[in-house]
């Protein structure tokens, strides 16, 4: 990892915390699938995502795991960081979407660079602040939404992170959305004839949504 490319990635750091970013982190690489933090895990390091998609998740009290949000280059999970700083264990699962890249940062610092850093702090403030509305236009959908409006929804939020082309099953989506498998195909079946998407062997592709509105 070089300096350019930590700078284009995480623009708004001041010079001295990109030499320590340098200095302290270490470069991470990941797989496709790969499960980066676990529920109840101590967290000993916190992650700057610098390539890759990776899916922030949940699990309620019968094992189901649920979806709350994705992490995208110059991101970091907010979730984790706040565990981190007041040292509780992870309560949530974070799972690699695709191939990735992030930079580990110790524990050890991030008191240090709360205080020491105004851009740091502002950045652990601005991810938290980012994923918690996340986290409720989720609780929203949960609440107030109709389940083919929740769908609907998650794959144009999918297609924004991951492209038109989206390698899902049908019960991958479904775990994601605490729903049966049956009730996911039906309503992606009943989107396809909407023309909102296509379903295709191996992957959904996900047609111009701007005009379309499913009832």
């Amino acid at each position: 990892m070089n300096l350019q490319k930590l700078k284009q990635i995480f623009p708004d750091f001041e010079d001295e915390l990109y030499e320590e970013l340098l200095l302290r982190g270490s470069i991470k690489k990941i797989q496709a699938g790969e499960t980066l933090l676990r529920e109840g895990q101590t967290i000993r390091s916190t992650l700057l995502l610098l390539e890759g998609i990776i899916k922030v998740s949940r699990k309620d009290k019968e094992g189901k795991e649920f979806f709350i949000y994705l992490l995208n280059p110059g991101q970091a999970c907010s979730l984790s960081l706040v565990c981190a700083m007041v040292h509780q264990k992870s309560e949530v699962i974070a799972k690699a979407l695709t191939n990735a890249v992030a930079i580990a940062i110790p524990l050890q610092y991030m008191d240090e660079w709360m205080r020491k850093y105004k851009s740091w702090y502002q950045f652990v403030i601005k991810s938290y602040h980012e994923h918690f509305e996340e986290l409720l236009q989720t609780i929203d959908a949960i609440a107030f939404s109709k389940m083919d409006e929740r769908i609907k929804s998650y794959l144009v939020n999918k297609k924004s992170h991951l492209g038109r082309k989206l390698k899902l099953t049908h019960q991958e989506i479904a775990d994601d959305l605490n729903s049966s498998r049956e009730v996911i195909s039906r309503l992606l079946k009943k989107l396809e004839a909407k023309n909102f998407l296509v379903l295709h062997r191996n992957f959904i592709e996900i047609l111009d949504t701007s005009n379309i509105t499913v009832h």
